[in-house]
């Protein structure tokens, strides 16, 4: 199933290319904010599902007629992967897991605009990463019970400033708050639960800058399973419904991204977001993949001669 917010956040079920309106299923829940909502779908999927499924056969509206809206308006948590892929190094070198919170005010949805600070960032790149949508109350749970976790997977751009200047005075050095400025954290057009994706390991993962490819990757060169990353969090913090892990990108294919640029990015099975980007200084850097980045990435996984 295909869950999402549609105009004023109504919520909805995609089916193929229109959108139902379950309101009427889902009107005894928390609508306190649409992020509270969600949650409790998310939480209560399995006792609403019957109803949803029945309300999704009513026939609903194009969504080519709707304005869709971030799934996951204000997730409590946004944690996203440092690094996690391979490279496409073959017995490349294998890091431990690492996250970052990535503030949950930086989500936008589908056809908004990733406005760039005045943050003097020496370059501003997209990452285009697999979003793990967490179902349940989750704590110290074990890689073999961490899937039960998972409710569902959307698309999710970690958009970053790199080298962030803490202040003025100091030498670009790079910070997480680099990641977390306002609509830096495009995500949807909507969940898709996770028993439509038949193997999250196998995943096609693509971006294009104004229809120009850049990532496209797959899940395969991962250099661990979703489940792990669950695991992983869990340990450290409390999991809830609703919450994000972001899994990382392959940065063979990261670029730059400046003022007038559309932004699209499609994982199989989740849909296409497309966003825009503005930048009111109109800076510019050059286009294309950022080889120096990709392979600065791609030697940290290198093995080096003893």
């Amino acid at each position: 199933m295909k869950l999402g917010f549609f105009n004023d956040f109504v919520p909805g079920v995609i089916v193929g290319d229109q959108i139902v309106d379950v309101s009427s299923v889902v009107s005894r829940l928390n609508r306190g904010t649409p992020q509270l909502l969600m949650g409790e779908i998310i939480a209560k999927f399995d006792q609403l599902k019957p109803a949803l499924e029945r309300a999704a056969r009513s026939g609903g509206v194009p969504l080519s007629g709707v304005r869709l809206r971030p799934p996951l308006p204000a997730p409590g948590k946004i944690l996203c992967l440092m690094g996690g892929y391979m490279e496409g190094v073959e017995n490349g070198v294998r890091k431990g897991v690492d996250m970052f919170l990535k503030a949950s005010s930086s989500v936008i949805g589908p056809g908004e605009t990733i406005v760039l600070p005045e943050a003097k960032c020496p370059i501003f790149h997209h990452e285009a990463e697999l979003g793990l949508v967490i179902g349940r109350t989750t704590k110290n749970v074990s890689e073999r019970e961490a899937s039960r976790s998972i409710f569902g997977y959307v698309n999710f751009m970690d958009i970053s400033g790199r080298g962030f200047p803490l202040e003025p005075s100091i030498v670009p050095i790079g910070s997480w708050l680099g990641k977390s400025f306002d609509t830096f954290g495009p995500l949807g057009p909507w969940i898709t639960t996770a028993d439509e994706i038949a193997d999250v390991s196998r995943l096609r993962v693509r971006l294009w800058v104004n229809g120009e490819i850049r990532h496209d990757y797959n899940t395969a060169d991962a250099e661990h399973g979703v489940a792990k990353f669950v695991a992983f969090a869990s340990s450290v913090l409390t999991l809830e419904p609703g919450d994000i892990i972001s899994c990382g990108t392959n940065h063979q294919g990261i670029g730059a991204i400046q003022h007038g640029d559309k932004v699209e990015m499609e994982i199989d099975g989740l849909g296409r977001l497309s966003v825009q980007v503005q930048d009111p200084l109109k800076r510019s850097w050059p286009r294309g993949i950022d080889r120096s980045m990709a392979d600065m990435v791609r030697k940290m996984r290198t093995p080096q001669p003893a």
